[in-house]
């Protein structure tokens, strides 16, 4: 067994529903979790079956009831002493991401990173929950309003980031009172039992109360289950558009709140401005980072047409100096695909692009050998396209880069917005104005707009969300944890009258 598996404690066979304190049996079926480093498999994990669905709610739901009368900073201080836990075992999950969903080794401790981060900033967020006071059109009237726990909130994860999105929800979620339950990725569930033994153990030495954290796994029914919970107030989703809109539907449904976190298909715009050294370097990690399994990769870019020929040959070469192997070497900088369908897919986007008109720049393929026994290894590529073919429009979770010609910055933008998703946006550029412009209201409709950098790697003190078929969430930084509460208007009468408002008289006797 790997080291950092014995230092997660973690099993051949684990139990994959848990209230906190207690892990429930199951007689739901094993998940297998495989690495796409190696095709080894890691562990095993049981399913939630329903019966375990209903007592993980039924728990949740009385700790609510007293979790919410915790004083927000000392929710907020457990949540400091789980940012203390994350990093004595930084190493050990940050390699267990890494291996289990295939991440570089630097990607993968710096997804733990992220999780302490947002600890750290959950931890000064619990004595900053603020509301509004107001005044009163009525003498003699205070009005105010604030802000209460929302209840039991459903987190839904994916596997490209399969720790750090639910700390994002979760730390958030807990300081504002609420309890949570977790349904990871079927494909990298070993992370999701890792989590809740480390948070577990803190919640002990606090006496914070089971039902607090818990988690569920499984495939698609039991996210079904959660979506269709009218116990689950706020379903927090990370995924494909086509699962958001499932999930949207059916909280929606029933009159519940969602958190969609859904497709990417970000474009970096480089200007005849740009300083393309430093541009480089933005676009070939957002475009291999992650093999490109990251909701912000660079999937565009629009290349002003005077330095297309420059800055393409850069690309070239770049790409050529990319070393693809085992995530956990750190003289790699790609990793495999999540798994052999990821695969199809890129061997599918690149045949749908060639049929298209699309001619290759940087060659793909599924790479063969020693070192690349799983079959989920590719060659990052690069291909020279025009803006109105199909593939284009299409979100394809794999290291394929399309590069196409713009002349003005109006036509560019034009270009960038003219997809379904809206996620992350880039330009490179030393133009102010062109920077403004871009920026500006007729500019990116993108959640997220940078200026020379990329559109991966945001930090959690910046609200996280995207607009179009992105699914209009927020997470992480900003005022994002409104979304984990209820607004509550007050208004105290002191006087010993009853005026009504909007000058109304009602009159008795």
């Amino acid at each position: 067994m790997k080291d950092f598996l014995q230092a997660l404690r973690l099993e051949a066979t684990n139990a994959g529903t848990s209230t906190g304190a207690q892990w429930l049996s199951s007689t739901g079926s094993q998940l297998n979790s495989y690495s796409p480093v190696d095709a080894s498999l890691i562990g095993q994990v049981t399913a939630t079956d329903k019966e375990g669905y209903e007592a993980v709610v039924a728990k949740a739901q009385e700790a609510f009831v007293e979790w919410r009368q915790w004083p927000a900073p000392r929710r907020g201080e457990v949540v400091r002493q789980i940012g203390e836990a994350l990093r004595q075992h930084k190493d050990a999950l940050g390699k267990l991401v890494s291996y289990e969903m295939g991440k570089s080794l630097q990607e993968g401790l710096g997804e733990v990173q992220e999780m302490i981060d947002i600890c750290d900033f959950a931890v000064g967020l619990s004595r900053q929950l603020y509301g509004l006071s107001m005044h009163s059109e009525r003498p003699g009237h205070r009005m105010y309003e604030q802000w209460h726990p929302l209840g039991v909130v459903g987190i839904i994860s994916a596997f490209n980031f399969p720790v750090a999105v639910w700390s994002w929800n979760s730390m958030l979620a807990w300081v504002c009172g609420d309890t949570c339950i977790w349904k990871a990725s079927e494909k990298a569930p070993l992370c999701s039992v890792a989590c809740q033994l480390i948070v577990q153990d803190v919640f002990a030495k606090n006496g914070v109360p089971e039902g607090v954290s818990c988690i569920v796994n499984g495939g698609r029914e039991v996210g079904e289950w959660m979506s269709n919970d009218h116990r689950l107030p706020l379903i927090s989703a990370t995924g494909s558009t086509r699962m958001g809109k499932e999930v949207g539907k059916a909280v929606a449904g029933r009159m519940g709140r969602s958190l969609l976190e859904l497709g990417g298909n970000n474009a970096i715009i480089i200007s005849k401005d740009a300083d393309l050294d430093m541009s480089l370097i933005g676009c070939v990690f957002g475009a291999v980072g992650t093999a490109g399994q990251r909701c912000t990769s660079t999937r565009r870019l629009i290349i002003h047409q005077s330095v297309y020929d420059t800055f393409s040959k850069k690309l070239a070469n770049a790409y050529a100096q990319l070393s693809i192997g085992d995530p956990l070497d750190s003289n790699n900088h790609v990793g495999p695909l999540i798994d052999t369908d990821a695969v199809k897919n890129y061997l599918n986007a690149i045949e749908a692009c060639k049929q298209q008109g699309g001619k290759f720049l940087v060659e793909g393929g599924v790479l063969q050998g020693t070192g690349y026994e799983s079959g989920c290894y590719v060659k990052p590529c690069i291909a020279e396209v025009t803006p109105d073919m199909p593939i284009v429009q299409t979100e394809t979770f794999a290291p394929i880069l399309y590069i196409m010609k713009y002349d003005t910055l109006d036509e560019a933008i034009a270009m960038q917005n003219n997809v379904p998703q809206g996620l992350s946006s880039a330009i490179m550029t030393l133009n102010l104005r062109e920077a403004e412009q871009f920026l500006s209201a007729a500019g990116s409709d993108c959640g997220i707009a940078n200026v020379n950098i990329g559109t991966s790697g945001a930090e959690i003190g910046g609200a996280f969300g995207g607009e179009k078929e992105t699914g209009g969430g927020r997470e992480s930084g900003s005022d994002a944890w409104k979304n984990y509460m209820r607004r509550q208007t007050n208004t105290i009468n002191y006087t010993n009258k009853l005026p009504l408002a909007q000058g109304i008289q009602f009159n008795l006797g």
